[in-house]
């Protein structure tokens, strides 16, 4: 089985009974924008702390 069909069954498997199409697509969504953001960092694609606060803040 693959890798994305084991999590698919892994995130089914922890919605409650009473799940909507909504929640099961929120964290399909959820789980490839943190996987996104994890291969940014393993491919050094990533802004200090710092840096993100200025852009936002102007501090």
């Amino acid at each position: 089985m693959s890798a994305v069909k084991e999590k698919a069954q892994e995130i089914v498997a922890r919605l409650p009974e009473d799940a909507t199409w909504s929640d099961l697509a929120y964290e399909i969504r959820l789980r490839e924008k943190i996987e996104e953001g994890l291969r940014d960092l393993d491919e050094g694609r990533s802004q200090p702390h710092e840096k993100v606060r200025e852009m936002f803040l102007g501090r």
